[in-house]
């Protein structure tokens, strides 16, 4: 039994009639006739007494009917309540993001969706890239936006958009704007914590050129891009940090770019979500709106979105 046999038999049942119903409901009469036999056979009863050409409910029909207009009913109202939910657009999206699209792509993002759907709010919840996927796979976030792709096997990852990181330096301590990689670490260096995913491309890029850690005068390690910026800027040493995060700096003379002669290091931020989860639908929403928005993104259009 499902829905579409009550809601035939009911027709058959208001109408006294299988050419009626079959035409209310433009169903051919032996389709009626077959959906009437099923219910028959699944309740062992008749369900019409035929009299030539009339019908006539039986007891058994009676005490059908009363019941399946009830569920037909809830049926209905069901469809209208799931049919309004998908037309809501308001609430709460809560994403987890890494420093650097959190900090310096979201706000944008954010507020053109906000444009359209002026009655979501958000909560953004900064972390390294290791925390937010252990997050999502933990169903503790639904969606994260991260600056690596790590090992985990509940997770999916969607390239979103390409970052460059590049060396910076104190505008006083840049002693020339080329160099090679090996030049470069040759002086003082300032790092990300280790789970960062600025961190873990950057080891990525040095190890891929044949560069240890433990030959780098690694002078400083902080928590936040901010803070090793604050650090580069005093002097402490360059650092390895994405082009979106220093872009106010560069603009304005703050940073120097050390650009590298030998070696470009690019790497991709990712949309991450469970892959057993479906995403509610003000996520999928802001997923669409986030992938719609890689190509202003990929073109640098924006790069100066405050934290």
């Amino acid at each position: 039994m499902d829905i579409h046999q009550l809601r035939v038999f009911a027709s058959v049942y208001k109408n006294r009639s299988f050419s009626k119903a079959s035409h209310d409901l433009h169903l051919t009469q032996p389709t009626i006739s077959n959906h009437i036999k099923s219910l028959e056979d699944e309740f062992a009863c008749r369900l019409f007494d035929r009299l030539g050409r009339t019908i006539i409910p039986t007891k058994e029909a009676d005490v059908l009917f009363v019941q399946s207009a009830e569920i037909i009913e809830k049926a209905d109202a069901l469809k209208d309540a799931l049919g309004e939910l998908k037309k809501d657009t308001t609430g709460k999206i809560i994403i987890g993001a890494s420093t650097i699209p959190g900090v310096y792509l979201m706000p944008k993002i954010m507020t053109e969706f906000q444009k359209k759907y002026p009655d979501i709010s958000f909560q953004i919840i900064i972390a390294d890239s290791g925390g937010i996927v252990d997050s999502v796979s933990k169903h503790e976030l639904i969606l994260g936006i991260v600056g690596a792709k790590l090992g985990n096997e509940y997770i999916d990852y969607l390239p979103f958009v390409e970052d460059e990181l590049i060396v910076v330096a104190a505008p006083s301590k840049a002693e020339k704007n080329n160099m090679t990689l090996r030049e470069v670490i040759s002086f003082p260096m300032v790092f990300r914590e280790e789970g960062s995913g600025t961190r873990k491309e950057a080891e990525k890029i040095l190890e891929s050129e044949g560069i240890a850690l433990d030959e780098i005068h690694i002078a400083g390690i902080f928590g936040s891009t901010d803070a090793v910026k604050q650090a580069v800027k005093a002097g402490l040493g360059v650092a390895i940090l994405s082009k979106y995060s220093v872009a106010d700096e560069l603009e304005h003379k703050l940073l120097e770019e050390i650009r590298l002669t030998d070696v470009r290091m690019k790497r991709n931020f990712y949309i991450v979500t469970h892959k057993k989860r479906t995403l509610p639908r003000l996520y999928d929403l802001f997923l669409q709106h986030v992938i719609a928005a890689k190509e202003d993104l990929s073109s640098g259009k924006v790069l100066h979105a405050q934290a």
